[in-house]
């Protein structure tokens, strides 16, 4: 009896050593203050006064008086569009334009407008596009389209709102000529490596009037009228607005202003 009492005691003593890291390893109950951030702290930005205006951190690249920062793709000289009551209006035989700064990652802000009288049809019909990034002259680079979409059928992916010949738009918002469009884009830039082979993609997140069209979409490359997209290293580059060469009447830009993002 003895023995059998002896070893019940041994039993009781090893499952309560068992069960004492058991015990200890009970979390404390969690605190709210547990999961609270307090620094950094973010910057303080005032918001622009009217819905589209540039806020207190933003770089205004054109605020309807002068070309001041943008130049010649061509041929890098002052930009020679045409500037008048608050707009600035493409001069095709000027050439695409792009800023004298160049940028990284960024929002952006952009206004444009098709003439009520425009002419022509599909791509031929109030053709441009905001570069989100150039990358050497002519149409090098990543470009936005923009078109007038308005009852103006074409290849989807060349629609305005399109990553253009890569994105087609999730939505067609345009609206009629004569009224002015809004580009509101965030752009991560792409990284590369130190041998110029690509690190991270490009995406873009782009809404038009107000409606999303692109979330986030993964360029594949620089964005070509023939060809596949491929990656050319670069770390900043201008912003550029393309003359385009179809005959249609010319559109206009206003309100133009970006904010670098780290």
């Amino acid at each position: 009896m003895m023995r059998i009492q002896f070893s019940r005691l041994l039993v009781s003593a090893a499952l309560i050593a068992a069960a004492a890291p058991l015990f200890a390893q009970t979390p404390a109950k969690p605190k709210p203050e547990d999961t609270e951030i307090w620094e950094p702290v973010p910057a303080v930005v005032t918001p622009g006064a009217t819905c589209g205006a540039p806020p207190s951190d933003a770089i205004v690249l054109f605020d309807g008086k002068n070309m001041d920062e943008w130049l010649s793709v061509r041929d890098k000289t002052p930009a020679k569009w045409t500037v008048a009551d608050g707009v600035m209006t493409v001069s095709k035989g000027e050439g695409s334009i792009e800023t004298k700064r160049s940028f990284k990652n960024y929002q952006l802000h952009v206004e444009w407008k098709v003439p009520t009288n425009i002419t022509g049809s599909s791509q031929a019909r109030g053709n441009s596009g905001v570069f989100l990034a150039s990358t050497g002259p002519g149409d090098d680079g990543y470009e936005l389209q923009v078109l007038d979409s308005y009852e103006n059928k074409t290849y989807v992916n060349g629609m305005a709102g399109s990553i253009y010949k890569q994105a087609i738009p999730l939505a067609n918002p345009t609206r009629k000529p004569g009224e002015w469009q809004t580009y509101d884009v965030v752009w991560t830039a792409p990284t590369f490596n130190s041998d110029g082979s690509l690190k991270t993609p490009a995406y873009a997140t782009v809404l038009f009037n107000g409606v999303l069209v692109e979330n986030h979409f993964e360029l594949k490359g620089q964005t070509l009228y023939i060809g596949k997209p491929f990656y050319k290293a670069y770390t900043a580059a201008p912003i550029k607005l393309q003359a385009h060469g179809d005959k249609s009447e010319p559109i206009s830009f206003r309100n133009i202003w970006i904010r670098e993002l780290n």
